[in-house]
């Protein structure tokens, strides 16, 4: 119960990575406010825990008066405190430079990078009155590697592991600490609905598809939300407190490999059953 009697804002909370950590974080004994752009998940969530601990605002964080709502909320759920951001919400069109959608590109940035500026500037005021501010960003791999025809996704998650570590020096004299993960494949709705680009371009089906893409990376799998959300309980307790800036990979190594590399290996050679 490391993190009992605090208080949790977890945006895109209602499916996933965020489901996940929401889950988490009242496990370790916080009280969290998911926040979502549908109701129905964050009900259904909120519903399954224990009661008093959670509660849902639906909200759109990229709107600076829904981000201002929701941590409002999360603050009053705490009792005028807000111990722990956790920026989850995320989109991710697909397309190059020059054939990218531009109101999808602006709606990306909007969603990735200037909802999270927009819930840690709303929640400053809040974070200072905690004994142990913590706030994770949910980056992804796409933001220290480039994924091919995914230019607004891949360049959304790069700014926002530069907004975390500007952050970590701006406001490390408050002693709120910022840190980010960076998370590989994961296995949620979206990254299912993902797989289908795989599917239509090599057969075979949905686990099939995760194991294709998974089949070079050290773990040679992918992970589960709860994976992910154990690192971000860990980022914001305790056993973190000296740990700020900090861009951590949850990908099963795949970030480590130069790709070039792999004609020298059999292990490639064929998928993992793994997934």
């Amino acid at each position: 119960m490391r993190l009992d009697g605090r208080t949790a804002l977890v945006t895109g909370g209602g499916t996933g990575i965020g489901e996940a950590v929401a889950q988490r974080l009242v496990s370790e004994g916080a009280r969290v406010c998911v926040v979502g752009r549908t109701a129905g998940p964050l009900d259904q969530l909120v519903a399954s825990l224990p009661d008093g601990t959670a509660i849902a605002i639906t909200a759109d964080v990229s709107e600076r008066g829904d981000a201002a709502r929701a941590v409002a909320a999360a603050a009053s759920f705490g009792n005028g405190a807000l111990d722990i951001l956790v920026n989850n919400a995320g989109i991710g069109p697909a397309g190059m430079i020059e054939d990218l959608d531009l109101d999808e590109w602006d709606q990306t940035l909007a969603v990735n990078l200037t909802g999270p500026m927009l819930t840690i500037r709303a929640a400053l005021p809040f974070l200072r009155r905690s004994s142990a501010p913590s706030v994770v960003n949910v980056s992804s791999v796409a933001g220290r590697r480039a994924f091919p025809g995914m230019a607004a996704y891949c360049a959304s998650k790069a700014g926002l592991i530069m907004l975390t570590q500007q952050a970590a020096v701006d406001y490390g004299s408050d002693g709120i600490r910022f840190n980010a993960v960076c998370p590989g494949w994961v296995r949620t709705p979206m990254s299912e609905r993902d797989m289908d680009v795989v599917i239509d371009l090599h057969g075979g089906d949905t686990d099939t598809a995760f194991a294709r893409v998974s089949r070079d990376t050290p773990l040679a799998r992918v992970a589960s939300p709860a994976e992910i959300a154990s690192v971000v309980a860990f980022l914001a307790s305790d056993d973190a407190s000296f740990v700020t800036g900090e861009i951590a990979a949850v990908d099963g190594g795949s970030t480590l490999l130069d790709v070039s590399t792999l004609a020298f290996s059999d292990t490639a050679a064929s998928p993992s059953p793994s997934v």
